[in-house]
């Protein structure tokens, strides 16, 4: 992204009259513009007090000038790690294929070092499918207890996560963090959107709503698509150079990719855990369908009833 181009997007999106505005950086690997172009960004924001900033990284670029920044500015930082070195290193090499599991761990000691704000982002495939435990205790044990686990559905079939896998991986992580007491330490994403479900009636996940719309990508020409899971020509709704977000937001465009997100299989309309699920995020749908359907079946089967006694104690306060 050229500088005119952030200029475009920072200006604009500021100009939106809402209560807070975030900036989620991604890439691939967003530390590869470099710390001068960020501290552009934070310039840019002019420490706007609506203003949050988050980033996610591989942490294989990180050093004390990078961490220094992130704590500075308050950057929530996302680190890439799938599990041990063993486990890691299977899909995550280098331009040289060697594993990067020595350079993000040394990417999330700088982190912890400078007192930075992290969150550990875990892909689920096919190297680690089997090995839920184990992946947990792991990040656990480098000190983060922000965890997110991600499916790997959009790569060949050796690579990505079997539906029944999933399912189980996501039962076993559920058990481990519920007998262990770590409902009350370890916060994960898609835990803690449940129980918002369940209390509130909102989740805090897009998946598990039954629209869309929730944010914004811009990539780096400018160009405005709705999710980033969708960057694609027939989803393209605009460029920050010439298009103000309120426009974009009020397109019609924008209205109809929302209103697809509400599932029309039969089988969604008659399963119980349609109000959870949702018919899950269209990028993992086939034939209207998930593809990740049994796994889920077996995941909201396995853990309902704890869920909802969880949620009965955060909705009286406890």
């Amino acid at each position: 992204m050229d500088l005119a181009t952030l200029e475009a997007m920072t200006r604009k999106y500021l100009a939106e009259d809402i209560t807070a505005h975030t900036f989620a950086w991604q890439g691939g690997e967003p530390t590869l513009m470099g710390l001068p172009f960020f501290k552009e960004a934070v310039r840019l924001q002019k420490k706007n007090p609506t203003v949050s900033n988050a980033i996610q990284t591989n942490g294989t670029r990180l050093d004390d000038a990078w961490c220094e920044f992130f704590r500075a500015q308050k950057f929530l930082v996302g680190l890439s790690i799938d599990g041990p070195a063993e486990i890691h290193d299977r899909y995550r090499v280098n331009a040289s294929c060697q594993g990067s599991h020595p350079a993000t761990i040394r990417g999330a000691k700088l982190l912890a070092k400078h007192g930075c704000d992290f969150n550990a982002l875990t892909v689920v495939s096919a190297a680690n499918q089997d090995r839920p435990e184990e992946v947990y205790d792991y990040i656990k044990s480098l000190g983060i207890f922000f965890h997110q686990y991600i499916e790997c559905t959009d790569a060949a079939e050796d690579i990505r996560v079997r539906p029944e896998k999933w399912g189980e991986f996501l039962c076993r992580i559920f058990d481990v963090w519920f007998a262990s007491g770590d409902c009350g330490r370890v916060s994960i994403r898609l835990f803690d959107s449940i129980i918002s479900r369940l209390v509130t009636g909102v989740p805090t996940m897009c998946p598990m709503a039954g629209d869309c719309r929730n944010y914004l990508v811009v990539e780096c020409d400018g160009s405005v698509y709705p999710c980033d899971f969708h960057v694609a020509p027939q989803h393209r709704l605009g460029n920050v150079r010439s298009d103000k977000f309120s426009t974009i937001l009020e397109s019609a465009q924008y209205a109809e990719f929302g209103r697809k997100k509400r599932p029309s299989s039969p089988d969604c309309a008659a399963c119980k855990w349609l109000p959870l699920c949702m018919g899950d995020c269209p990028k993992n749908r086939a034939d209207e369908k998930s593809y990740l359907c049994a796994g889920w079946k077996m995941f909201y089967a396995h853990t309902i009833d704890r869920f909802e006694a969880l949620a009965a104690r955060v909705g009286l306060g406890n």
